[in-house]
């Protein structure tokens, strides 16, 4: 569907998911969180089951980026994107490799799921669920599978 400015809701809703990784791979804590509505629910892979609002999320992406050296290689695979007027999802391989400031390394793919809807000219993830496989025997997350 094309907006009035002639790009497609499609379109917009890449160009903020682009701005995710962006954000994530430059630790830009401001540019991240312009990405989420007020309201925002994210059942992310940090414990606990949700977040809910901004601003609480802005200290889970706060301490997340404090975890990381620079730099954070980060890249999405597999993506497809559904919208409509105002309301689009998207859903996605998310792949994060980098150096903890621990100095261990980690290259791991998580899954991620945005749900968006439209603000005014804006896109604004509602809803973020991130996950990793899970092996039920063990009970731990299995974090060497790639797309």
């Amino acid at each position: 569907m094309k907006t009035e400015k002639g790009t497609s809701n499609e379109d917009q809703i890449r160009q903020q998911i682009d701005n995710f990784v962006k954000a994530f791979g430059s630790k830009d804590l401001d540019l991240m969180m312009s990405l989420f509505s007020p309201q925002m629910v994210s059942f992310d892979i940090i414990p606990p089951l949700q977040y809910v609002g901004n601003d609480v999320y802005r200290e889970v992406w706060k301490e997340t980026f404090s975890l990381f050296r620079d730099p954070i290689n980060v890249e999405i695979s597999n993506l497809s994107i559904i919208s409509g007027t105002d309301v689009a999802f998207s859903h996605s391989f998310f792949r994060v490799c980098a150096t903890m400031m621990n100095g261990r390394k980690v290259d791991y793919w998580e899954r991620l799921t945005c749900c968006f809807q439209k603000f005014g000219d804006n896109w604004l993830i509602v809803h973020e669920h991130v996950s990793l496989p899970a092996d039920l025997k063990s009970g731990k997350a299995v974090m060497d599978l790639k797309p």
